[in-house]
């Protein structure tokens, strides 16, 4: 059994080793959690020191290990609650295939691939400009407080897309910023910032999200607009207006072809389908990629 640490870095230490491979983003709010209470007992105990402190709270707050159950227990117990309530079991190809459409995260997934278009072009704009300045301002006595100050906002919208990331695609994000900046001095903190590969990797990531925002809206408005006009042929054939079709400019002509019709109201649902389990699949690929980019690793 170990003891109990006598500092509040040996504390945190403690707790992750106590936490083991759990999910880096509980890691982070452990910690996080951890290091607030610890540092407001000490403020509010002036003249004790940090193994004092940790004495007398230990009972309530209690050791790494104990805090780790009580996160794993509660993590599990939240995750529980707040997930969807799962569809029911089909075992059958074609129920699998069509099932998409009846699961929220479809459209969850969905809707994040859509606005990633201008979440991507205000991330892109934000660093772009920001690191612009930085460097403009880097032999200006505000260079320094500029710096610090877009460094900070990154962070903050990390903790923004994490939530969205959580939200829409189901991956777990942290919701706690980044712990270990309080009670160091302050060029210890500006220095940790520079060289926390986090800070590095949020920005690759705020990068890369036009690129990607724009892949993600053209496929989305492509394969939907595609798959709704292949559906709507032959309606649209019924009533006399659906005699021709146009794709990229070149008109299929449908007259003489009674069959045509639902033919490509067949295919057009089938790639409707298709096109949702698609989403299904950046999207969790999407999750797993924010995760890696905007996480510090627990390890």
């Amino acid at each position: 059994m170990n003891s109990l640490p006598t500092s509040i870095a040996s504390y945190l230490e403690q707790l992750r080793a106590a936490l083991g491979n759990a999910d880096p983003a509980l890691v982070q709010d452990a910690l996080y959690d951890a290091e607030e209470y610890l540092r407001s007992e000490l403020a509010e105990q002036p003249g004790r020191s940090e193994a004092e402190v940790i004495a007398s709270v230990a009972g309530s707050y209690g050791a790494p290990a104990e805090v780790a159950d009580i996160y794993r227990e509660t993590e599990a117990t939240v995750q529980t609650a707040l997930r969807a309530p799962p569809p029911p079991p089909r075992r059958s190809l074609i129920g699998r295939f069509f099932g998409v459409a009846a699961e929220p995260r479809t459209y969850a997934a969905l809707f994040y691939m859509v606005l990633a278009l201008a979440t991507g072009i205000f991330y892109f704009v934000w660093v772009v400009t920001g690191i612009s300045m930085s460097a403009g301002f880097a032999l200006l006595i505000i260079g320094v407080p500029f710096v610090i100050l877009y460094f900070g906002s990154v962070r903050v919208l990390s903790l923004v897309e994490g939530r969205m990331v959580e939200a829409m695609l189901g991956e777990r994000m942290p919701r706690r910023p980044l712990y270990g900046g309080r009670g160091r001095p302050w060029l210890q903190r500006i220095g940790a910032m520079f060289t926390d590969p986090r800070t590095w990797s949020t920005q690759l990531y705020f990068l890369l999200m036009l690129p990607l925002g724009i892949v993600y809206f053209t496929l989305v408005v492509s394969l939907l607009s595609l798959s709704l006009a292949l559906v709507a042929t032959p309606f649209l054939m019924l009533v006399g207006h659906g005699d021709a079709i146009t794709l990229d400019g070149v008109g299929i002509d449908l007259i003489g072809a009674p069959w045509s019709g639902p033919l490509a109201g067949i295919v057009g649902v089938l790639l409707l389908f298709a096109s949702l389990h698609l989403v299904r699949l950046i999207g969790g690929w999407h999750g797993l990629l924010a995760k890696h980019l905007l996480v510090k690793s627990a390890g």
